[in-house]
C-alpha cells in the first residue's frame, strides 16, 4: 500500500523575482488577510530572497505548531529583527534560554504584585481623563498611547523617576514605539542610512537604555524596595549564577515591555472606546454592571473577577480586533507539519487578526457581539482563538494587560463618554500593532448624559 504525497503548498499570487511579495507587503495587514481566501492550510509567501515564509491558517495546525512542536522551533525572522532591535529578552529568547528567563520575570507578574499595580494604574487614568477637555475632539489612539505609558511607567519606576526623568523616559520610548515596527520590515542595510528617522530612533534608543540603566544603579544602591516592578527585578535570582540580574538583563526585559506592551495596550484600548461608541446598548450594558458592582467606589484588582461582561466585551475587543498582525517561528529541524515535512530553516507565521475573523469559526465575523462569548458549547476548537499565543511562549504578560484594560475601561467609563462623528469611517493600519488610523472622538462629559 502506498502512502499519497500531501498536495504542495501553494505560493501566493503577486511575487517578484529578487523583491519576492515586497510590493504586496505595502499593505501588509491586507495582503495577509487576503490569503485566507484561498482556503488552503499553508501560503507560501516571500519576505526576503532566499527565505521561504510559510502562512499556516488552519487552526488544527496552528495548535501544533504552538504546543507539541514548540520545542523543535525558534521565534522566526521577526523576533530575531526585534531582538536586534530593543535587545535579548524573555519574548525574543529560545529554548532553555527562554525557559530560565520566564522563571526570573514570572515573580513580577504574580498575583500579589499585580494587585499592588492598580492603585497605581487607575491614578494615572484618573489624571488623565481629568486634562481632557470636554466638548473637544480627542485623537484617540494618540491618548491612549500616552495612558498606557504613563500606566506602565508608574508600575515599573513607581518610586524610582524625577518628573524630568519620566517625561524625556515617556517621549524617547513613544519614539522608539513608532518606528519599530518599520525597522524589522526593512533590510538591515537600510538602518545604516545617514536618515533623520534612522538618527531619532537610534539617539532614542540609546537614551531609553541610559534611563533605564541609571535607575537600576540608583535603586540597587539606595538599597530601597519602591514597591515597583524595578524593585522585583532587582530582587529576581539569576538560576544558573545564582547571582542577581544584571543592570542590562532588567534594562533589555523592560524595554521590550516598554514598546510591545504599550502598544498592544493602547490599540486595544482604542478599538474597545470605538465599539462601545458604535454600539451604545452595548455601552449601556457595561455601565449597568459597573453601576451595580462598584456603586460609588473605585475599582480594585479584587473587582477583576467581578465584571463578567465587560471581560466579554474585552474579549470580543482581542477577536474583532487584535493588535497582533504577524507571529512567526522557525524550523531548527526536519519538522512535520500535518501532511507536510519541512525542512529545517523554514519559517512559519500565522496572523491573530485574520485568523479571529475566520467565519468558518465565528459566525458573522466583522459583527462586534460580546455575547458570542457566553455559550462554552461555542467556544472555538484549539487554535482559532489565540490572543495570547499559546503553549511555553505564551504572553506571560496576559494578565496584566487585562488588569490594565479593566482598570482603565471601568474609571474612564464612568467618568467621559467619547463620541463618534456621524459617518466617521475608521480604517486600520498595521505597524508593530494592528491600530486604528485617525481615531478622532469628542469627549461628552458622562453626567451631562
Amino acid at each position: 500500500m502506498t502512502s499519497t504525497a500531501p498536495p504542495p503548498i501553494p505560493r501566493a499570487a503577486g511575487s517578484f523575482p529578487l523583491i519576492g511579495h515586497a510590493l504586496k507587503m505595502r499593505d501588509n495587514l491586507g495582503f495577509i488577510d487576503s490569503l485566507r481566501e484561498t482556503r488552503e492550510p499553508l501560503v507560501e509567501i516571500v519576505l526576503q530572497p532566499g527565505t521561504r515564509t510559510i502562512v499556516v491558517q488552519d487552526p488544527a495546525l496552528i495548535h501544533q505548531m504552538l504546543k507539541p512542536l514548540a520545542p523543535s522551533l525558534d521565534k522566526g525572522r521577526l523576533y530575531d529583527k526585534l531582538g536586534q532591535l530593543l535587545g535579548d529578552s524573555v519574548v525574543t529568547a529560545t529554548g532553555r534560554d527562554h525557559v530560565r528567563r520566564r522563571r526570573q520575570l514570572q515573580p513580577a507578574f504574580a498575583h500579589t504584585e499585580i494587585s499592588r499595580y492598580v492603585d497605581l494604574m487607575r491614578a494615572e487614568v484618573t489624571a488623565t481623563v481629568a486634562a481632557w477637555e470636554r466638548g473637544q475632539p480627542l485623537d484617540v489612539h494618540e491618548a491612549m498611547v500616552g495612558l498606557s505609558l504613563d500606566m506602565l511607567a508608574k508600575t515599573v519606576f513607581a518610586g524610582s523617576l524625577d518628573d524630568a526623568v519620566f517625561r524625556r523616559l515617556r517621549s524617547n520610548v513613544s519614539v522608539v514605539m513608532s518606528g519599530v515596527g518599520l525597522r524589522m520590515m526593512l533590510p538591515d542595510w537600510a538602518e545604516r542610512l545617514p536618515l533623520p528617522f534612522n538618527r531619532r530612533f537610534d539617539q532614542a534608543r540609546a537614551e531609553v537604555r541610559a534611563t533605564i540603566s541609571t535607575a537600576v544603579d540608583e535603586l540597587h544602591a539606595s538599597g530601597h524596595d519602591t514597591g515597583d516592578m524595578l524593585s522585583t527585578l532587582l530582587r529576581t535570582i539569576d538560576e544558573e549564577t545564582g547571582e542577581p540580574l544584571t543592570a542590562h538583563q532588567i534594562c533589555s526585559e523592560i524595554f521590550l515591555l516598554a514598546v510591545a506592551g504599550t502598544e498592544t495596550t493602547a490599540s486595544l484600548l482604542s478599538w474597545t472606546l470605538y465599539e462601545l461608541a458604535r454600539n451604545p446598548a452595548i455601552e449601556a450594558r457595561v455601565l449597568a454592571e459597573l453601576d451595580e458592582v462598584l456603586g460609588e467606589r473605585p475599582v480594585t484588582f479584587d473587582d477583576m473577577i467581578r465584571l463578567p461582561y465587560l471581560d466579554r466585551v474585552i474579549t470580543e475587543t482581542l477577536r474583532l480586533h487584535h493588535p497582533g498582525w504577524l507571529v512567526t517561528r522557525r524550523t531548527t529541524e526536519e519538522t512535520r507539519l500535518g501532511e507536510w515535512t519541512l525542512p529545517a530553516g523554514t519559517e512559519l507565521a500565522y496572523c491573530q487578526h485574520a485568523l479571529h475573523r475566520d467565519p468558518e469559526r465565528f459566525p458573522d465575523p466583522l459583527t462586534f457581539d460580546p455575547d458570542r462569548w457566553t455559550d462554552p458549547a461555542q467556544e472555538p476548537p484549539p487554535g482559532a482563538f489565540v490572543p495570547f499565543g499559546d503553549g511555553k511562549h505564551k504572553c506571560m504578560g496576559d494578565r496584566f494587560s487585562l488588569t490594565e484594560m479593566v482598570t482603565a475601561l471601568a474609571t474612564m467609563l464612568r467618568s467621559v463618554r467619547l463620541e463618534l462623528a456621524e459617518g466617521q469611517v475608521i480604517r486600520q493600519v498595521a505597524r508593530l500593532t494592528v491600530r486604528p488610523r485617525n481615531l478622532r472622538m469628542t469627549v461628552r462629559p458622562r453626567a451631562a448624559l
